[in-house]
């Protein structure tokens, strides 16, 4: 080894080094973002819930009308988490709509008599999380990483 390979190899390394380090903390902020969005949801699902359930409780009756007041109740929580970290309204607009629009998509087979209101249910909030993901990996993710 010559002193002209260290300085080319030595800088390298260092290079990849903060590389993958830069890519675990940009992983990180997402995961950790992503969980405060699901933990919030669930604040408002529980503590919404809990208050319409007293007050409202011919609200679960139709599913329908449940998964739509459901959603409101987490996109109400996890907008206003949103806004305390600073997040800009576009951000907090798409995230509120990926929870509906994975309801909406599954109320009209439901109407038509295709999928029970167990399936709108269940498939609305598996794909609730990842109609959240798409904006935080894809078209915000310089948002969402810091």
């Amino acid at each position: 080894m010559t002193t002209t390979d260290t300085p080319t190899t030595a800088p390298q390394q260092t290079e990849e080094h903060a590389s993958a380090h830069g890519r675990g903390r940009t992983a990180w902020h997402l995961i950790r973002h992503y969980l405060e969005m699901v933990a919030a949801m669930l604040v408002g699902m529980v503590a919404l819930g809990s208050l319409e359930a007293m007050f409202w409780p011919h609200l679960n009756d139709r599913t329908d009308v449940m998964v739509v007041v459901m959603a409101t109740n987490m996109a109400i929580a996890m907008s206003g988490w949103m806004w305390f970290r600073g997040h800009s309204w576009i951000a907090i607009t798409e995230m509120a709509a990926a929870m509906y629009l994975p309801f909406l998509v599954l109320l009209v087979p439901y109407w038509a008599g295709a999928i029970s209101g167990y399936a709108v249910t269940t498939w609305g909030h598996l794909l609730m999380l990842v109609a959240m993901a798409l904006p935080m990996v894809g078209w915000r993710r310089s948002e969402y990483v810091h």
